[in-house]
């Protein structure tokens, strides 16, 4: 049975939204062959966008509590077999957890990890860790888990922390020795994950690194991929 025409528009329209928000991640789903597994990968990553742009946009915490406490109820309507509101990537993620079975105690730690970006108070180096295994690590070893059931989805998440970390080097270069011992530990790991679902952790090649045009960009995330190695 064909998709209605609203829902591939709907997956049309978060696979141009990820692409301008999240580029990285937006090329390695390019690595993804199928488009159902592509688009709930996606559908994952505006997730994860809509609970970074709650710090972000919030002018004050307390408005960024509430923005948080929307997607958590969210995650109740979708396990709890409830009408989802009608939020693209809440339908999106709706619909990805009922195809993959993805369990909600990791969708919600991901939430739990953004309340310390409300904080203005720097980060320890053991918070910092924290932060970034519970948003990039956690989304890369669901994505890991909804390409390949069968493979070792954990594998997968010092490659998406080590993405995270490598997104506040330029304002926090005084990260790069914790991001270095992250990446050295993700390109181990990596190798452990299926060829199916390495494009889970793709991305993580480009992370702490300068700016790159498309092409090279392009280019890394291929040899990545083919090589099957951060």
């Amino acid at each position: 049975m064909s998709e209605p025409d609203s829902t591939r528009q709907q997956t049309a329209d978060l696979d141009a939204l990820i692409r301008r928000v999240d580029p990285d991640r937006w090329l390695s789903s390019r690595f993804i062959g199928q488009a159902a597994p592509r688009a709930d990968v996606i559908a994952l990553y505006a997730f994860d966008h809509e609970l970074a742009r709650a710090p972000r946009v919030a002018s004050n915490a307390l408005l960024g509590e509430i923005r948080l406490t929307w997607w958590r109820e969210a995650l109740d309507e979708i396990f709890e077999g409830r009408l989802v509101r009608q939020h693209p990537a809440a339908q999106a993620l709706a619909a990805a957890v009922a195809r993959r079975g993805l369990p909600r105690g990791p969708l919600e730690t991901m939430i739990d990890a953004r309340y310390r970006e409300l904080d203005p108070a720097p980060m320890t180096e053991g918070e910092v860790l924290d932060w970034a295994r519970d948003t990039g690590g956690l989304a890369a070893q669901l994505a890991a888990q909804m390409l390949d059931a069968a493979t070792e989805a954990k594998m997968a998440l010092a490659g998406g922390s080590a993405w995270s970390l490598g997104k506040r080097l330029a304002d926090n270069p005084e990260l790069r020795p914790t991001f270095l011992k992250v990446i050295h530990a993700a390109r181990s790991a990596s190798r452990n994950l299926s060829v199916a679902a390495f494009p889970a952790v793709a991305h993580a090649a480009l992370a702490g690194r300068p700016a790159q045009n498309d092409f090279a960009r392009r280019l890394r995330l291929t040899i990545a991929v083919a090589r099957g190695k951060i």
